[in-house]
């Protein structure tokens, strides 16, 4: 399933003497990936050095590169300097989900307007609130010859910028603090739940505005009140038996329910899920997709569940492995929806309208799909509608942003050309009745014989 944003005032864009935060604003991701003597304020370097360092997260998720091929990628750490000040908004566009930012300068009265500024725009929490550090003197920190700066940090919580309206989420999707690990640092996970009256009513304003109010009212309703409810339930449920089918190391690469809400009637109002968080060195394009392929079999074959919603949204690195998430719209391999006809009308208007479905029915009208596994599956509830999309996926990595520097991609690679190739033999085979790709498994299959392919060429020269 898919979402919506808290309907809350948009953010001011930035004017004036804001403008210049988005000109020199210092993106750091670690030493080792951008040169912080050359490139990085002092100030910014004694805080690395001071409070960053030794920080467990930092150490993990600070050093990926904030650079790849000449673009700008989206970043876990930014820093900003009372020369060079990042904004609200422009910092939410420049950071991971789960991505802080930090703001360094010599006067605590700069840093706490800027902190306010953070507070108020929303999708942010304050981390660490206005703090006091010692700069370096002579490359030491000397009683009485340092000087005092300050810092505070805000972390990204939401997904979207508050007050936009996407399709992208059905729910209100945030991080959330969880309790603390065992050095006594935020512990976050993934909440999702069902949103408001009032939230989903502006949502449907906003994408229907020549609908009655009447008519937007009584949808919003039935939104609230049954159809979230029912499949975030479901996916409740869903992810509770793979946690029991799923095969280690598989297990770990699917979200684990760590928390619910029910409501009077037992449905589900709020899922907490654990934060598979993207993290990881780059993998090949090859990797990408061959880990894609392994994990999909394995959640057909031995978890049993059909995840129907595949797009590269659903895709998470973490720790260099490819996961699976939102299984709100999954279903079990036999399951007889048809038992509810709640569930059929909701499951029919999906076969309709789901992003990957039009696009099947597009293909095939336009002859890009001659398979007839797949073909046969158009609007229906079936596996082959899983490797059609990921048949489709694993060619365009990138269309993710948050693969860019975690994926390594070119087009005109032999891997990229190898695994399009690939692609077209899946969706348009020799005979079309008799299609070798016929489940995950054959996609790997295809995959590893690219990986021999490539391994003898490389052997060769």
């Amino acid at each position: 399933m898919s979402v919506l944003s808290p309907p809350q005032a948009s953010p001011a864009k930035a004017t004036g003497a804001e403008a210049f935060a988005h000109l020199d604003s210092v993106a750091l991701s670690s030493p080792d990936s951008v040169d912080a003597s050359a490139r990085c304020p002092r100030q910014v370097e004694d805080v690395v050095q001071q409070v960053f360092e030794s920080d467990p997260e930092y150490q993990q998720y600070g050093r990926l590169p904030c650079q790849a091929q000449g673009r700008q990628l989206l970043s876990n750490y930014l820093f900003s300097t009372g020369e060079a000040v990042i904004a609200p908004e422009d910092a939410f566009n420049r950071l991971r989900w789960g991505g802080l930012l930090v703001h360094v300068a010599g006067k605590a009265e700069q840093v706490d307007a800027l902190r306010q500024r953070y507070h108020q725009f929303g999708g942010f929490s304050i981390e660490t609130p206005v703090t006091r550090y010692a700069t370096r003197w002579m490359g030491m920190v000397l009683p009485g010859l340092s000087r005092r700066g300050y810092y505070f940090t805000a972390r990204k919580l939401d997904l979207i910028p508050p007050g936009l309206c996407t399709d992208r989420f059905t729910y209100n999707v945030r991080l959330e603090r969880h309790g603390a690990d065992d050095a006594d640092r935020p512990v976050y996970v993934v909440a999702k739940e069902v949103p408001t009256y009032e939230n989903v009513l502006w949502r449907l304003c906003e994408k229907h505005q020549d609908l009655d109010d009447q008519t937007l009212s009584r949808r919003a309703r039935k939104l609230i009140d049954s159809v979230f409810p029912v499949f975030l339930t479901r996916e409740a449920a869903i992810l509770q038996i793979l946690e029991r089918n799923m095969p280690e190391p598989y297990r770990r690469r699917l979200p684990r329910v760590v928390g619910v809400d029910k409501d009077d009637r037992g449905f589900v109002r709020k899922l907490q899920l654990n934060w598979l968080r993207m993290s990881g060195s780059s993998m090949s394009q090859l990797e990408f997709a061959m880990q894609s392929a392994d994990l999909l079999r394995v959640l057909h074959d031995k978890g049993g569940m059909i995840h129907l919603d595949l797009r590269l949204d659903n895709f998470v690195i973490c720790d260099n492995q490819v996961c699976f998430v939102d299984f709100g719209s999954a279903v079990r391999v036999g399951e007889n929806i048809r038992e509810s006809p709640l569930l059929t009308s909701l499951f029919e208007e999906m076969m309709r309208t789901s992003e990957i479905q039009r696009l099947l029915g597009r293909w095939m009208s336009e002859g890009k799909v001659t398979s007839e596994v797949i073909r046969e599956q158009l609007h229906k509830v079936d596996k082959a509608i899983d490797f059609f999309y990921l048949a489709v996926q694993m060619n365009r990595p990138h269309f993710n942003p948050e693969f860019t520097g975690l994926v390594r991609f070119d087009r005109e690679s032999a891997e990229a050309l190898a695994i399009s190739s690939l692609t077209g033999s899946i969706l348009r085979p020799r005979d079309p009745r008799n299609s070798p790709f016929k489940s995950a498994q054959d996609i790997l299959r295809g995959l590893e014989n690219i990986e021999r392919q490539l391994q003898g060429v490389s052997s060769a020269a």
